[in-house]
């Protein structure tokens, strides 16, 4: 039985943590110390997941230091703006555990990809990697199926680290294409909000395939620029992870999608979201980074426009659908 440190106590990194507590020890650390009390006291995560009861191998920790004690492996769930802090903090305690991640996003400014910071954080002789795929939070701590891919910086470790998070209904395959799975798992958001923009604005299921299957392409283009395999896209991490964003009950950043149609603020929509929804920086990061490597990402464009420079949701599809015939292709 190993000992695993899961960082971030949201819906998914608990879901997680609960998830690999029924095979390993699991500390599940909080910086917020209020946020833990109440955890410890329910033996649940009532703010973000309910009445799910915790067993008696996961712990609740709001000290770092002591949530890492004994460990083998961390699990880092914390938001992607806060990654590169909580990597520093790591280090700053002397750590030198291998790592991987199961957050999904661009860091805000810099517009780097998890795996990025964590080469300039941690170099690339640690071990570390990304964890993702089509994955609710709500449906794994109820039980139901899921599979995700783990990819790291080490084909090694890769298959150590999925044997360790791999059991009961959650299936890991491994890799070692962390640009792949880390792209996937970023600019599929942003395509979930155009999804919704979609739906809200009443256009059908045909659209929203055509949404998907050019946003898939866009991802793709974008990965492949920055040295994914195209290969992984087809996969858990690209085209798995993208439909169910773009179609599933729980996507925060399909909902996001959905009200800027009804024409809610974008300010209105994240208070009342209540979790975190990764698309909405990523969107303006992806579009700095594709403008900087010559990568055409239209869908990304509209998002974006109507996300942060005050472009209507109708106004967006409509220039997005008004764009000149051209060839089907990647």
């Amino acid at each position: 039985m190993a000992k695993i440190a899961v960082l971030g106590a949201g819906a998914w990194g608990t879901a997680l943590a609960m998830n690999i507590s029924q095979r390993h020890q699991v500390s599940l650390w909080a910086r917020n110390a209020g946020h833990v009390s109440g955890m410890r006291k329910a033996r649940a995560n009532p703010l973000y997941l309910g009445d799910f009861k915790f067993n008696d191998q996961l712990l609740v920790e709001d000290d770092l230091a002591t949530a890492l004690q004994g460990a083998d492996l961390i699990l880092s769930v914390v938001p992607t703006a806060g990654f590169r802090g909580i990597l520093q903090d790591i280090k700053a305690l002397g750590c030198k555990l291998p790592i991987i991640w199961a957050h999904k996003g661009l860091e805000p400014l810099s517009a780097k990809l998890p795996y990025e910071v964590a080469l300039e954080e941690l170099g690339s002789e640690q071990k570390w990697g990304a964890l993702s795929g089509p994955s609710f939070a709500a449906e794994l701590v109820r039980g139901l199926p899921t599979a995700v891919t783990l990819a790291a910086n080490d084909e090694a470790f890769a298959n150590e680290a999925a044997l360790l998070i791999h059991g009961a209904n959650l299936r890991v395959y491994h890799t070692t294409d962390v640009i792949g799975v880390s792209v996937g798992g970023a600019v599929k958001n942003v395509m979930a909000i155009a999804a919704g923009i979609s739906d809200g604005m009443g256009f059908g299921n045909n659209a929203r395939a055509a949404m998907i299957t050019r946003g898939l392409a866009e991802m793709t283009r974008f990965g492949v620029a920055l040295g994914a395999s195209t290969e992984t896209f087809m996969g858990l991490a690209g085209a798995g992870d993208l439909i169910l964003t773009c179609t599933g009950q729980y996507s925060r950043n399909r909902e996001v999608g959905l009200q800027l149609a009804s024409g809610k603020s974008l300010a209105d929509i994240l208070q009342g979201l209540g979790h975190v929804a990764e698309g909405v920086n990523t969107a303006r990061e992806v579009m700095r980074r594709a403008s900087t490597i010559g990568v055409d990402m239209p869908i990304t464009y509209e998002v974006n426009q109507a996300l942060s420079n005050g472009k209507s949701a109708k106004d967006a599809v409509t220039d997005l659908l008004g764009r000149e015939q051209k060839p089907e292709a990647i």
